[in-house]
Formats: C-alpha cells, structure tokens, sequence
C-alpha cells in the first residue's frame, strides 16, 4: 500500500502552473509532502476517536471509523522483538524511533519460557504509590509486582549514551540485559505499537539543469491510496504560503473542503 510520490508531485506541478502560481522546487515539496502526511496520519486518530461516538453504518464498505481503523492498520506491528540495554537510571531502554504509539509490552522469562504481557503505569508515582499503599501487602503477596505480573512507565532516560532518541520505559522487575545478549539466560522484550510513515522523498538527478524523476532515491507515501487527494491539497496549501501566493492556498482550501463535505455528508 503505497501512494506514488512522483504522481502527487506531477499532479501538485500541474495544478500549480494551471492557475500560473509559480513552481514547486523539488526541495519545497519534500518538506511540504512529509508534513502534509504527518497531518493526515495524526488526524486518523482524531477520526477515530469523534466516530466511535457515533452509532456504526453496517454497510461492510461506508462505515467510516470502519475505514478509518483500515488505515491505520497498515502501521500496526505486533510483537516485535526490541534489543534492550539499562541506562544510567537503570531504565530498560530499546532504541526505536518507528514508534509512534506504544501499545503493548512483553516481558519473557527464560526460565519458564512465558511471555508476560507488562501493565503500564502512568508515572513512576503512580507505582511508587501501589507500592507503599497499606493494600499492597508486600513481596509476596497477589498484589505485589514480580516477574509474572511486570509493570513499565514511560520515562526520559538520562543516559549519554543513549542521545534521547527512541523510547525509554522502566520495566519492573527488570529483566536481566547484558552487553553481549544471550537469548537463552536473558530477558526478552517485545512490544506492540504504531509506526510512523516513512518520510515520503521525491528523489531526482539534475539533466540540462533540470530535476528529473529517480525512483532509486526516492520513498513513496505510505497512506492509503485514499489519501493521495488529500496529500494534493495539502500540500499546494503550503506551497502557496511558501511562494506568497494566496490564491493558489484559497484554491486548495477549497478543494479539500469540498472533499471533506462529500465524506461527511
């Protein structure tokens, strides 16, 4: 499932020059295509949560939150092996910047060789707070955290090593990480989550001082073909404030506003 990046480009090129707007350099339009499909996919989750308000259209093909959920189930990965290290704090951190959403975590014993799905918590106080609660009854008891019921929060890790990128949780009782992992002693930990799209790039080799078309470098959008009017729109919406021409945004306004109205009618 993907959308050519090389026909929206066309497309947003001949519409531009059709109301003789200006051009769309190829630099322009990558930074204007990433953002553009990083709105679309950010307002799936919007979508999602307005129409599940509302009653459901039993026709397989016109429910919309149906179709919403469609699209986003492309960025779905389920349990994903995640190579893990401790940071200074000791937070179980795994280096994955293709999340977006975070959804479920998985702690393997060896010993016992069972997956234990991780409860998330909403802060470290939040645990810190079961755990001196007078109901919690101490190590031992059903209540008490241990390598059968395993909770994680999200946190910021500390480490230098680390650089802040990815994602860091603290997983209680952490599992065992090593320098060198060794799958038949260590803890393993899989997750569940929401990927980003990839970074949509209209790649190209300049000829006779103009940019033609290089498949080879280039990364098509990874929405539903659905969305490739949508990514038009938006994307002739921002070229027309970058080259300071308003008619050619208010003409993509529109555009985008009669599709939207023909989706909710």
């Amino acid at each position: 499932m993907a959308i050519s990046v090389d026909t929206v480009y066309q497309k947003v090129l001949a519409l531009a020059n059709k109301e003789q707007r200006g051009y769309v350099t190829p630099q322009e339009f990558n930074l204007f295509a990433d953002q553009a499909q990083k709105e679309i996919f950010e307002q799936y989750f919007y979508d999602i949560d307005q129409y599940r308000r509302r009653p459901n259209n039993d026709h397989a093909y016109g429910d919309i939150l149906t179709n919403l959920e469609d699209k986003v189930s492309y960025f779905k990965r389920y349990d994903e092996n995640v190579s893990t290290s401790l940071d200074a704090d000791g937070n179980v951190y795994f280096d994955n910047d293709l999340v977006y959403r975070l959804g479920m975590v998985k702690v393997r014993d060896q010993a016992n060789k069972h997956n234990y799905v991780a409860e998330e918590m909403r802060a470290e106080e939040e645990f810190e707070l079961y755990q001196t609660s007078p109901l919690h009854g101490g190590p031992g008891s059903i209540s008490a955290y241990s390598k059968e019921r395993p909770v994680y929060w999200k946190t910021k890790s500390n480490s230098s090593d680390v650089g802040g990128e990815g994602i860091s949780i603290r997983i209680y009782p952490a599992p065992k990480v090593s320098t060198t992992y060794n799958a038949a002693t260590d803890g393993e930990v899989t997750i569940s989550y929401i990927k980003h799209p990839n970074k949509p790039n209209w790649g190209y080799v300049v000829v006779n001082d103009k940019p033609l078309y290089n498949s080879s470098t280039s990364t098509n959008f990874e929405l539903h073909p659905a969305e490739e009017s949508e990514l038009v729109y938006r994307i002739l919406a921002f070229a027309g404030i970058a080259i300071e021409k308003p008619q050619l945004t208010q003409i993509a306004a529109g555009l985008e506003g009669a599709k939207v109205q023909q989706e909710k009618q």
